[in-house]
């Protein structure tokens, strides 16, 4: 798949975020784009490089759909579920076994780094590059 392509995936879903934001509103547009569509594209920018060169476009999209206070709210609210969901699996039955446990906080801290970082793009005060 060529850049072009991997630039077209982001494009067509902030273009979506714009009809969402209309039609269900801020929450739902926000969930759509930054916690599934730019989680995910973070996640799969980690290991291959052309989504990784395409992350500060997304990033910079993200950005302009939504006001710097629309971001810090959801994202607030986000991190809030995130917490009562991992607080709420500390008590499933199903982690009585050891391996799931150590497996479940693996997934558990590397997707808490992966929103701390999208966080911190998200609410920079400015974006740079080095």
């Amino acid at each position: 798949m060529s850049t072009r392509k991997f630039h077209e995936i982001w494009v067509e879903q902030c273009d979506a975020t714009h009809q969402i934001k209309q039609r269900y509103g801020v929450k739902a547009a926000f969930d759509y784009l930054v916690t599934e569509k730019l989680l995910n594209f973070a996640d799969a920018a980690a290991t291959h490089p052309d989504f990784a060169r395409e992350l500060p476009r997304f990033v910079a999209c993200v950005r302009g759909l939504f006001t710097p206070q629309e971001m810090r709210t959801h994202l607030a609210r986000i991190e809030w579920e995130q917490h009562e969901y991992d607080a709420g699996n500390d008590n499933d039955e199903l982690h009585d076994q050891n391996e799931l446990i150590r497996e479940s906080q693996a997934a558990a801290a590397e997707r808490a780094r992966q929103f701390a970082t999208i966080k911190e793009l998200l609410t920079a005060a400015e974006l740079g590059t080095s």
